[in-house]
Formats: structure tokens, sequence, C-alpha cells
């Protein structure tokens, strides 16, 4: 095990690049060089330093790892608390993995303002990374809504036409329900005295009535995250406007923030709300599920169609975790996981085309398979990837998701299973539509197949998508301990105060 600080220095390394961009001067050619050279080699190594973690990650343990602790506000009692276990270690390594992706993805097409562009990413890096390793709730809560500034700029001033309308209602609908979980967190501190996570989950004793009331208002700021129905109007304004890389970002790491919320904070802190709301869970995520799929069917935005798929494969995950068992909860955060490589991979293919085309029409493309077969290849695993083909990641996350929800409730499972029919139609749809038939536009004849640059950005995401779906027990058991004793320490706090009702 590790005893230098490992979590602090993959949090924060990112920033060390995006200071070196921040003090580069010179010519705007050399600088927009560097400043890409620099952000590239930073979240590269800040990758590599990350798969230390999972190198000396101890799998047969439930317990957080590589902690560190620090007095941050004494007074208050509100330290800096960091640590990981097996439920939160792939969701650095997703982060820390799309982020130099990301880097290489906008190498050529973003030539406006590059050294902001770079030290946004940077920036956002550590603000993602540093939320999956938080412990302490005021920490978590700098960290996460940290994420919003970045992002914010990413979608406004890289963004399409409409992005500021885009970004603005990104950081409006995101922030209004974070500013209720930061009233959730203060209730909790004021029972505590104190924020650090294992101390409130020790001595947290609330009356079901005010587990109620907290549980709504962590709700209310991870609902939207994810997103849930009906929540979830930002996304697809958010997906389209967004650049290539923000929205890679976006569907890779920043919807699972939601999910990850829902499993360390609202289940471990208020179990029994969390079982009295589980089925308006049910139904809000089938709900998503279903609806979000037809409208997919009908949509002319390439963007918007896999924006509307991630809606409906995120009401996978929130009904995964409610069903509270291991199939499902291990299945939900298989399927985030899955979601954030397949998702990412997507949005890169859809880049790909605009960068030449520079429309996301679905009508404006067709015959793609004549003059792009890389492409093509490409485009049509990731594509099965998402709708759950055996052998690739997506199967894995969503059959889990299944076996747990049928153990529940068989209703649930049912209407939750009609998203992959719904799922296969509008991803093959989309595919006929811009890979097959004849290439009878004359704005294609001369389009040029992938180069590269690009095949070094989807080729780790490929074998990552074949590895997750051919070998997942690699992944699934550094999680199972963890999710062990969170679904066991949830069943406990259900029996006790089950017991503690009967007493007259």
């Amino acid at each position: 095990m590790s005893s230098w600080p490992i979590l602090s220095l993959v949090t924060f390394l990112p920033l060390a690049g995006a200071f070196f961009c921040l003090i580069v001067n010179g010519p705007k050619e050399a600088v927009d060089r560097n400043c890409r050279s620099a952000a590239l080699i930073t979240s590269l190594v800040t990758f590599l330093i990350s798969l230390v973690l999972w190198a000396q990650f101890d799998p047969a343990k439930a317990s957080y790892q590589f902690e560190e602790k620090l007095a941050w506000v004494p007074a208050l009692n509100i330290g800096y608390h960091m640590g990981i276990d097996g439920i939160s270690l792939f969701f650095v390594l997703l982060s820390t993995l799309l982020t130099p992706i990301c880097i290489l993805a906008s190498w050529e097409s973003v030539q406006n303002r590059v050294k902001e562009y770079m030290i946004a990413f940077l920036v956002l890096e550590t603000f993602m990374v540093g939320m999956f390793c938080a412990l302490d709730l005021a920490l978590f809560y700098v960290f996460f809504e940290g994420v919003l500034i970045p992002m914010f700029l990413i979608i406004g001033v890289w963004g399409g036409k409409r992005r500021v309308y885009a970004a603005f209602k990104f950081f409006l609908y995101t922030l209004l329900g974070s500013v209720l979980m930061l009233l959730a967190i203060i209730a909790i501190y004021s029972q505590v005295g104190t924020t650090d996570l294992p101390t409130a989950m020790e001595k947290l004793d609330l009356p079901f009535r005010w587990q109620c009331w907290l549980w709504l208002a962590f709700f209310a700021s991870f609902a939207v995250k994810v997103p849930m129905w009906p929540v979830h109007t930002w996304l697809p304004d958010a997906h389209v406007e967004a650049p290539t890389a923000g929205s890679v970002i976006l569907a890779g790491v920043l919807l699972k923030m939601g999910g990850y919320g829902f499993i360390r904070f609202s289940v471990p802190l208020m179990p029994e709300a969390t079982q009295y709301f589980a089925p308006l869970i049910f139904g809000l995520s089938v709900v998503a599920v279903i609806y979000t799929s037809l409208v997919a069917l009908v949509q002319e935005d390439m963007k918007k169609l896999i924006a509307y798929s991630s809606i409906a494969h995120m009401g996978f995950v929130t009904i995964g975790i409610y069903v509270m068992n291991m199939q499902g909860v291990q299945g939900s955060i298989f399927q985030m996981l899955s979601h954030g490589i397949v998702s990412a991979a997507l949005f890169l293919c859809v880049g790909v085309v605009y960068d030449r085309m520079h429309t996301r029409e679905i009508d404006a493309y067709g015959g793609l398979v004549h003059r792009m077969p890389r492409y093509a290849f490409v485009f049509l695993f990731f594509t099965l990837a998402s709708v759950g083909l055996p052998g690739l990641s997506g199967f894995v996350g969503e059959f889990l998701v299944l076996v747990g929800t049928f153990k529940a409730n068989t209703w649930v499972a049912f209407l939750a299973a009609t998203a992959l029919i719904l799922g296969a139609a509008y991803a093959l749809w989309l595919y006929r539509k811009i890979i097959f038939g004849e290439l009878t536009k004359s704005s294609l004849k001369a389009i040029l197949d992938m180069n590269g640059r690009e095949i070094a950005v989807f080729l780790p995401l490929v074998l990552i998508t074949l590895w997750m779906g051919i070998y997942p027990a690699s992944f699934l058991d550094p999680m199972a301990p963890a999710v062990d004793k969170l679904i066991g320490d949830y069943n406990a706090a259900i029996k006790l105060a089950h017991t503690a009702s009967l007493k007259p």
C-alpha cells in the first residue's frame, strides 16, 4: 500500500498543467501548440499515476483505501478527507482516462482560445477526480459544484449557435438542485457536529420524517445530474451545443455523478427513506427508459438521439441502485462505467463526421461505408455495445440490472426490458441511415476516412469495451466487498427500524 498522498497527486496534478498554460507566453501558434502538448502530457501522466491506484488496490477490503486526512477548518470540524473504495475506484480511472482522450480529440477541431480551452479541461479533471475521492460532505460539495464552472465555460464559449442558452440552462438546473443538497448537508452537520462522511454514517440517527426530507434534498441534486425524467430537458440542449469533447465528458463522467451520489450518500445516510421512495424511483426510471427511447426514435440530430439514449441507459442505473441487491447495485455501477466508455465513443463518432461536414443532421449523410470503411467499423462496434451485444461491455451491466430487478419486482424488470428492443431500434436505425445505402450526396464524395490521430483516440475505448465484455470479473471483483457492505448496512438499518416500530 502506498504511503505517499497518491489521491491528492491524482486530483491536483492537472492544475500544474493548467498553471503552465496560464503563464506561457509568445506567438499565438506557439502558445497553442505548447498548451495542447502540456495538457495532453499532464493528463496522460495523471492517468498513468491513477493506474497505480488499481495496481495497489486490495480487492478483498470493503473499507476505504489510500485515505488522507487533514484539518481543513478545525473550528467547524470540517476536514480534508480523501479515500476510495471499490465503488469509487473505477470512476476515478474513468475520469483520468477520458480527459486525455478529449484533449487529443480536440487537437485540430478547436482553434479558438486554445489556451483557455485546455485550462478549462484540466481544471475540470481536478474537480471530477476530487469529487469521487472526497469523504467529507463539505469537500464533496466544493468539488461537486466546482465541476459546473469549467463545464459552463466549455459549453458557453466553444459550443454551437445556441451555446449561451444551453450553458445557462445546464448551470441553473444543476445549481438549483445543489442548493437543496447544501441545506441537507448543513442539517446533517447540525446533528453530528462534523461533515466527515464515515463519522456521519456511524452517528447519524434521524427519525423517519427527517430522513425523508433530507433524502428529497439530495434527490433534487442527484436526479438532475443523472438526469432523471422529468428534470432531463437540460441534457439534450447541452449535448447538442457542446463541442465534441464537452459532450464526451458530460456523458462519460458528469452523468455518473448523480448515480454515484445516490450510492455514496442517499442510501447509507437515509436507509429508511431510501426504501420508502424506491417505488418513486422505479416509476420515474421506467418512464425515462420508455419515453426517452421513443423520443430518440424521431430525432433528426445525431447528438440529440445519443443524448436521449443516455437518459434511457441511466434509467437502468437508477433502477439497479434502488433494488438494493448485489446484482442490481453491481450492475448499475458496471452500467455507469460501460456507458461512460460507449457513449463517449459514440459522441466522438459524431465528432469525426461533424469535423468534416459541419452538420449533425442525419439526413445529410448516407452511404459513408463506401468512403469511410474504418469509421463504419468503429461506429458499428460502439452501436452494438450500446444495444447490449453479448461479449461487449453494454451487455453485462444491463443483464445484471435486469436479474437484480427481476428478483425485486417482475413488472419493473419487464418494463425496463422494453428499452432493450427500443434501444436496438433507434441505434441501428441511426447506423443504417448514416453508413449504409448509396453514396448519392455530392458533398460526401470527397469525405476522408479516419486519420491516425482519430484511430489513436478510439483504440483504447475499443479495447476497454472488449475487456469489460469478455472479462467483467476484473471490474466486478474489486467493487464486490464495498457493495456487499453497502447492502448489508442498509438491510441492518431497515431491520433495526422495523424492530423499533414493533415495540410498544
